[in-house]
């Protein structure tokens, strides 16, 4: 690294030793949990999930940072270099899917380790350049599939979701966030980090947050451009919902005395696609999850657990959706003789990210010489709960084809590594205060 005449931290030319580096490091993390078909299956706080945060915090600890853990069982790998000062964090999840790809997620979290280790090394040579300090975070159950709501760390961490009802989520088992956590010993006592009304005198605070993680969609592949900087999210309700009817026989029963609640499910799971169909590009909608009740050969089921998301870049749009859908509930609840019930709601508005951000990551990957183009998020990340109480930057490297939570999911190396170096550049920026 060097300074250029404008003052700004850039890196002259390419380091292949460092980008050989981030791979060799990426092809080890891509061992836990991994599957035959080359992706991972590591959920939250599984062994494998375990396995991995031990091999991170084994990794920054050689490396002069501080691992800690708050009470959500977010981990923090930290390293001061202006004793009281706020703290830069980067970072994103190492859990993943049921067989997903080795790239979502963990890359992000790799790629902020190796940029705050290029950095410690930079600042600890130029003392008088760094304003803030640096940690790494490593998001816990960003995928909710094992608990759920998704992206629960940076929930509690941004005072989103209640601390006490995220530690009291069960898995399918019964086994709670907290009782899953205190059996890996990843549980603090404390938190780590303290923000918005939460922060007490002395505590850490947060001065912004950036992070990078592989598209989850086509535009960048398709353009042929390297990096998305992400100017703002769709909005996004997320339900789960009971469908309750009456366990009988299926060879005994008449059809039209069933209260068949997977006939019920059904028809929800078609009106959903109806709904999507009817607005075309600006609706997603989709039913990720249904588990029926007694799910045996010859019973009508009495209950179905569904897991339903629609998806919007317009906020109207999806408050339409909305009731569009309770509608159809109702309806279906007459078809079916049955009744749906909302057992749990988890929804977030569409809203921008900081102007000041990705004008900043737009000079950044300009002054490196590489692609760019605004992608706006369809998918949740931990930077949708971030943006909302710190400056934050978002930003896309290419997934071939579009590819994600799935085995499949590939990213090319010179994609990766490139993505490592504008993400160090940028944090450089945010770490000596020009966001």
């Amino acid at each position: 690294m060097s300074t250029s005449d404008s003052g700004v931290t850039v890196r002259i030319g390419q380091d292949p030793a460092a980008d050989a580096d981030f791979i060799d490091d990426f092809a080890t993390m891509s061992t836990f949990g991994a599957t035959a078909a080359g992706g991972v299956e590591r959920q939250a706080a599984t062994e494998a999930d375990a396995e991995n945060r031990r091999w991170l915090a084994t990794w920054l600890e050689e490396r002069g940072f501080t691992v800690a853990y708050d009470r959500i069982g977010n981990m923090f790998g930290l390293y001061e270099l202006v004793p009281g000062a706020p703290y830069v964090l980067a970072g994103s999840h190492l859990d993943s899917q049921p067989r997903g790809g080795r790239f979502d997620g963990a890359y992000g979290v790799l790629a902020a380790a190796h940029t705050m280790d290029r950095l410690r090394r930079y600042y600890v040579a130029n003392p008088d350049r760094a304003v803030y300090n640096l940690a790494v975070i490593n998001w816990f159950n960003e995928e909710g599939s094992r608990f759920k709501p998704s992206m629960q760390g940076s929930g509690v961490f941004t005072g989103k979701i209640d601390l006490q009802s995220a530690l009291d989520t069960t898995d399918t088992a019964g086994v709670t966030v907290a009782d899953a956590l205190g059996e890996l010993d990843m549980l603090g006592d404390g938190d780590v980090f303290t923000t918005g009304e939460h922060h007490t005198p002395g505590g850490l605070s947060v001065a912004s947050y950036a992070e990078i993680h592989i598209e989850q969609g086509r535009e960048l592949d398709k353009a042929g451009v390297l990096m998305g900087v992400v100017p703002s999210t769709w909005g996004a309700n997320k339900y789960e919902i009971s469908v309750i009817g009456a366990q009988s026989h299926t060879g005994a029963t008449a059809i039209a005395d069933r209260q068949d609640a997977l006939y019920g499910a059904a028809k929800a799971v078609v009106a959903l696609r109806e709904l999507a169909d009817e607005y075309g590009d600006d609706l997603h909608t989709s039913c990720g999850q249904l588990n029926v009740y007694p799910n045996s050969p010859v019973v009508v089921a009495r209950e179905v657990h569904m897991h339903l998301d629609l998806r919007s870049p317009s906020d109207d749009l999806l408050d339409e959706a909305d009731a569009k859908l309770n509608r159809a509930f109702a309806e279906i609840e007459v078809a079916a003789d049955v009744q749906i019930e909302r057992r749990f709601a988890h929804t977030w508005k569409g809203h921008t990210y900081q102007p000041e951000g990705v004008a900043l990551a737009e000079d950044v990957i300009d002054a490196l010489g590489h692609s760019h183009m605004q992608v706006r998020t369809r998918a949740g990340h931990d930077s949708t709960n971030m943006k909302d109480i710190v400056p934050t930057v978002m930003l896309f490297i290419p997934s071939v084809d579009g590819v994600s939570h799935a085995e499949n999911e590939y990213t090319h190396d010179q994609d990766l590594t490139a993505g490592v170096d504008v993400l160090t550049e940028t944090v450089a920026r945010m770490a000596e205060g020009r966001l």
